[in-house]
């Protein structure tokens, strides 16, 4: 597949690029692609989650740690694009993930926008830096690096 001209991932992309799968695949679909600099991934956030039925009961809110997960997802789906790497299994694993802050709590209803930006990268292993926003509130914000392991040529 050509991903020269490529700006988007729908669901169908993503699962062709990255491994996730159901109940933790936490993006539903990666727009703004930019090839080796950034995009932004999109997550709705549903009650009907499972993570819901004990985070917490009476009060919902989406776990920070997948808040981080699914910057991670969203640079996965960038690397994949950037790298041409849909459709050969490659795996992405985290490095590292350095100053994260929460900022506001992530609710069902909120639409929840990962903005990643490539800061080291084209080999095996990329840095980034990772913004989460509902509108233009930042939710959580984080720098990570993951190694992916490429298939052989």
């Amino acid at each position: 597949m050509d991903t020269g001209a490529v700006t988007s991932a729908d669901l169908d992309l993503i699962q062709r690029i990255i491994p996730h799968r159901y109940p933790f695949l936490l993006i539903d679909k990666v727009k703004d692609v930019v090839l080796n600099e950034g995009c932004v991934g999109v997550k709705c956030i549903t009650f009907n989650e499972p993570q819901f039925q004990g985070h917490f009961p009476g009060m919902p809110i989406f776990p920070g740690v997948m808040i981080i997960e699914a910057m991670a997802q969203t640079s996965g789906v960038l690397v994949g694009l950037s790298m041409d790497l849909v459709d050969k299994n490659a795996k992405v694993f985290f490095m590292g993930v350095d100053g994260v802050k929460f900022r506001r709590k992530v609710v069902p209803g909120d639409l929840l926008e990962l903005h990643v930006k490539a800061l080291r990268g084209g080999g095996k292993v990329w840095k980034f830096e990772g913004r989460a926003m509902v509108g233009d509130e930042l939710a959580c914000e984080a720098t990570f690096t993951a190694m992916f392991d490429l298939p052989k040529a």
